[in-house]
């Protein structure tokens, strides 16, 4: 995996970094970044780029749904992971494209050496929510190669 410092990232990241993601703040380990892409209320389909510094990752989530729902992601700058529970890690580039079935417990992050940003889009669906979990693990994370 090759190291992308920031200036080599912002070249890549089209989409823009955005603020801060503290809103959320919480459910991540080290700094990301959210910026909207469609409005609420005026699109029945959010879409946001998410940016992770290197390091950064969410907590294991679960996005419930009674119908429906679930998450894409589309990578889009820099190097990161995806990983479902009970299966290995995926490395995550721009281009690469992750479906993730409602009320699957997973999370996704930055490289430790890499910016990650990837374009989050939420499957409309009945009755959804996101359940947030644990936090990754140093170890589980520092497992990652």
């Amino acid at each position: 995996m090759k190291t992308m410092d920031a200036s080599e990232f912002d070249r890549q990241n089209l989409f823009g970094l955005g603020q801060e993601n503290s809103a959320y703040a919480r459910y991540f380990v080290g700094n990301s970044y959210l910026n909207p892409l469609t409005v609420p209320g005026q699109c029945p389909v959010f879409l946001a780029n998410v940016t992770f510094e290197p390091g950064c990752r969410n907590n294991w989530h679960i996005h419930r749904a009674k119908h429906g729902g679930g998450q894409l992601l589309l990578g889009t700058a820099g190097e990161g992971w995806y990983q479902e529970e009970g299966k290995p890690a995926q490395r995550l580039t721009p281009g690469t494209v992750v479906t993730i079935p409602a009320n699957v417990k997973h999370w996704h992050g930055a490289a430790r050496d890499s910016w990650f940003s990837h374009i989050a889009v939420e499957v409309p669906g009945e009755e959804t929510a996101n359940e947030w979990l644990e936090p990754v693990s140093d170890e589980e994370y520092d497992r990652l190669r």
